[in-house]
């Protein structure tokens, strides 16, 4: 394929790929325009279970241990990008429902990723940092959540926001339940909030709204993610199953996010 001078800037993205692309993800690389990247984006990781029993695992963990490389994948491509946050959702406040066999696996690799991936996130440059209500989880989990964000504090590239015991309605409660407080210790007035205001109640609002939620597995729902976050966020549903998702469908959705013109309610300008 040849580059044109708009494309250029793909070039330097490649050089900074450490392991070889093939065809079809050089091409989609070489596409894609680095001055319009997506500086947030979200995933919502689903077709775990699916995948398992298409391939015939009587137990639905074994997707979601192929799926640890699929998130390793997409941390790397989105640190080579410069993207700025990359947010997954990792577990919600409504998976504590699952049986408690599947919930007890899901820790277990939660603790394995934090404890292994340091050597990766470092050599990546990578931050981590975690929201949801993290109480919930166990103390084990927590230890390890904690000493792999307190390793990785000082990294200045990508953020990787895992969404742990997580739920969009939880976070606006929380958030109320801070501003309620605040007002009662006499520290804010009601007149003083408004949608900036409140944003900052959130659990990461430096982080900023995701430009472009990416979910796998042809699910057309948001499953109670980032609901006051991705009011004018782009969406992108790609049928492929989270173990399955590679570069390639990154770029894809990258691409498809390029295209579009963001008009946050307002109307594009024509000229006369």
């Amino acid at each position: 394929m040849n580059v044109t001078e708009k494309n250029q800037p793909g070039e330097v993205f490649l050089s900074r790929v450490r392991e070889s692309l093939t065809d079809e993800e050089r091409e989609l690389l070489c596409r894609i325009n680095p001055a319009k990247l997506p500086q947030h984006i979200a995933i919502i990781m689903d077709g775990n279970g699916r995948w398992a029993r298409q391939r015939g695992y009587l137990d639905r963990i074994r997707g979601h241990e192929v799926g640890i490389e699929s998130v390793r994948v997409a941390v790397r491509a989105c640190g080579e990008l410069g993207v700025r946050a990359l947010t997954l959702y990792a577990f919600s406040v409504e998976n504590w429902k699952r049986p408690k066999r599947e919930i007890d696996a899901l820790m277990g690799l939660l603790r394995r990723f934090l404890r292994d991936e340091i050597p990766e996130l470092m050599e990546n440059n990578v931050r981590l940092v975690a929201s949801g209500r993290l109480g919930d989880l166990s103390a084990d989990v927590r230890a390890e959540l904690a000493r792999t964000m307190t390793e990785t504090q000082a990294n200045t590239g990508l953020v990787l926001n895992l969404a742990l015991s997580y739920g969009g309605r939880s976070e606006i409660v929380d958030a109320v339940r801070t501003i309620a407080r605040e007002i009662q210790q006499g520290l804010l007035q009601p007149e003083e909030i408004d949608e900036a205001r409140f944003a900052k109640y959130l659990y990461h609002p430096e982080l900023g709204d995701p430009d472009l939620l990416i979910r796998t597995s042809g699910e057309m729902r948001v499953s109670n993610f980032l609901l006051w976050q991705i009011a004018y966020t782009e969406f992108y549903v790609t049928p492929v199953l989270w173990p399955d998702f590679r570069r390639s469908h990154l770029y894809e959705a990258i691409l498809d996010y390029q295209r579009r013109e963001r008009r946050f309610g307002g109307v594009k300008e024509e000229s006369t």
